[in-house]
């Protein structure tokens, strides 16, 4: 049984406290169906996240089977499902995919033949074995729900909370919903509470909750609304809660509280008798089996994010498009350049000049060669460092914000924000070394790195690294990725000003903001890999000064350290959005 006592919600406004769910209190016995109707505003969806524990209880109590989930333990994953209005499948993915990985996610299975028998049963039960082949993309609203539902049912949970799970469906798919939610009722005493606008098929219903204004005004059997609120129809209700304060509703549900929920329960007692409501008989049998489905461990859901991330990364043929078009052009831009690099730098002859005027002559042409080739090659180590500063902004801006409702979803069912994060570095990670050695090595080949090119190749990953590192906390951090894609751009866009490669800044803003700057780390560790010479003919061009190769290291390292804190961070963070 779900009981709810005095349950407040209450949020702080310009100062005022503002209760949502304003001293809620119910009971809901097992195999129950019940509605949660009202006007907009008037607390439905905040009453079921309340319940959910995804908004924290103000005052009163939550019980769950006798269970005070205020003072003991909350639900446990396997015992609650919640499928919320947003869309909690991935596009590019089957049907079948979708269950498949919302299974492995969740539920710890013993084999691959009860994984399959787990993955049949819930298409069947939620109608979706003649499709389990077709993507998500291509599926009708009233399916999507359905997967949903079918991804929630994989945990076998004795709570059901749907929010709006039947907006903006036509009229034969709602009721196709609704009946399908009522079945899912009348399974091993499984609780459902449903989220609605529509006042439609209300019969299907075991009872109806009218919220108004955070307060509860009824809770008794559908046929019965009406006349509780002296309206001749259903649709008359909320017009009918307009004309007096929700004080006063609620003042008259409590004095007429007890008559309806004697109502409800007779209306149980008779729906048993008459066998349309079994309920599991409980027996020492009950108590051999596990209170809880157990939850996947740390390296199986691993897997499941990988090989998830991998399938989804590979069917997105525009991401597929857009990474081999960068992986190509951006070290073609570079090579253009390279032969302005591959000059000889010319030095002083060690006969001394009798003819001033040849001396000068020659100074000059030794000086012209090195700016020539001093320049090119600065330029040319600052242009792939910025390109995979780019790339690096490319690959993981969106990675987290993009994802965010799913991923909350899942955090909610059981994924370990640990197993997530881990899956996004290591998916990353090979995007980074795969551009970072294909960078180094395609503009090498073109125009050979006149120094320690292993040096360089190392800065070149690290810069990758970092950027990619970096964007990878602020996705995390981000409410949604239009804000992570933008704050990644900027970042990128100042790597060139500000990195001192192309005009040195006054020294007292260069102390302030060359520790941020990973393009300066990385330019100034490859520019000092350089051989003597070539070293030389590059400081002549350059105004700013360079930094110890192990300076170099430790700093972008710890850019990678710092972007990796704030992901952990980032993804642990409740960011589910209100």
């Amino acid at each position: 049984m779900l009981e709810l006592k005095d349950l407040c919600f209450t949020i702080t406004k310009d100062g005022e406290s503002v209760p949502l769910v304003d001293h809620a209190s119910l009971r809901i016995p097992k195999g129950h169906f019940m509605a949660i109707v009202g006007p907009s505003g008037c607390g439905k969806t905040t009453l079921l996240r309340t319940i959910a524990g995804l908004n924290p209880e103000s005052d009163g109590a939550i019980f769950w089977d006798g269970r005070n989930l205020s003072e003991e333990a909350d639900f446990d994953p396997s015992e609650i499902g919640y499928v919320p209005q947003f869309s909690i499948a991935y596009d590019p993915l089957t049907v079948d995919e979708s269950i498949e990985a919302a299974t492995r996610l969740r539920v710890k299975t013993r084999d691959a033949e009860e994984l399959d028998r787990r993955i049949d049963r819930v298409l069947e039960e939620t109608g979706l074995t003649a499709i389990a082949d077709r993507p998500v993309k291509v599926l009708s609203g009233g399916q999507k729900r359905r997967l949903g539902l079918a991804m929630e049912l994989v945990s076998d949970p004795k709570l059901l909370l749907c929010d709006e799970v039947t907006s903006g469906l036509d009229p034969r798919s709602e009721r196709e919903i609704v009946r399908l939610l009522h079945d899912l009722s009348r399974r091993e005493g499984r609780v459902v509470l449903s989220v609605t606008h529509s006042l439609a098929h209300l019969e299907l219903y075991d009872s109806i909750l009218v919220l108004h204004e955070g307060k509860v005004t009824y809770h008794g059997p559908p046929e019965l609304m009406t006349h509780y609120f002296s309206v001749h129809d259903t649709e008359e209700v909320y017009p009918k809660l307009a004309t007096q304060p929700s004080d006063r509703w609620q003042q008259s549900w409590s004095k007429h509280r007890e008559a309806y929920e004697g109502k409800l329960k007779a209306a149980r007692d008779r729906a048993i008798a008459a066998g349309t409501l079994h309920l599991p008989e409980e027996g020492p049998a009950d108590e051999e089996k596990p209170a809880h489905l157990p939850c996947p461990g740390f390296f199986a859901q691993l897997a499941t994010l990988l090989s998830r991330r991998w399938r989804i990364f590979f069917r997105d043929k525009a991401q597929v498009f857009l990474q081999l078009a960068i992986l190509i052009c951006f070290p073609l831009l570079v090579t253009l350049f390279s032969d302005k690099a591959k000059g000889p730098i010319a030095s002083l002859s060690d006969s001394r000049q009798e003819n001033i005027i040849e001396e000068i002559q020659e100074r000059q042409m030794v000086r012209q060669e090195q700016v020539k080739v001093g320049s090119a090659v600065s330029g040319i180590i600052m242009f792939q460092v910025v390109l995979l500063c780019l790339m690096g902004s490319n690959n993981s801006a969106r990675e987290i914000a993009g994802e965010r409702p799913i991923f909350e979803k899942e955090k909610f069912g059981g994924l370990r924000p640990s197993a997530y994060l881990s899956s996004k570095i290591i998916f990353l990670a090979c995007l980074v070394g795969l551009q970072s050695l294909w960078m180094g090595v395609f503009v090498n080949q073109f125009g050979e790195f006149r120094g320690n090119f292993p040096d360089h190749l190392l800065f070149l990953f690290l810069v990758n690294g970092a950027m990619t590192a970096v964007c990878l906390g602020i996705s995390a951090l981000m409410k949604t990725a239009e804000q992570a894609s933008l704050l990644s751009i900027y970042l990128v866009g100042f790597q060139l000003p500000l990195s001192g490669a192309v005009l040195a800044l006054p020294e007292h803003i260069e102390r302030f903001t060359r520790p941020f700057i990973s393009a300066y780390w990385s330019w100034s560790g490859s520019v000092s890999a350089l051989d003597g010479r070539v070293l030389s003919a590059v400081k002549s061009v350059i105004d700013t000064t360079l930094s110890a190769r192990e300076a170099c290291l430790y700093t972008l390292g710890f850019h990678v350290g710092v972007g990796l804190l704030a992901a952990w961070i980032g993804s642990r963070r409740h960011q589910w959005e209100h």
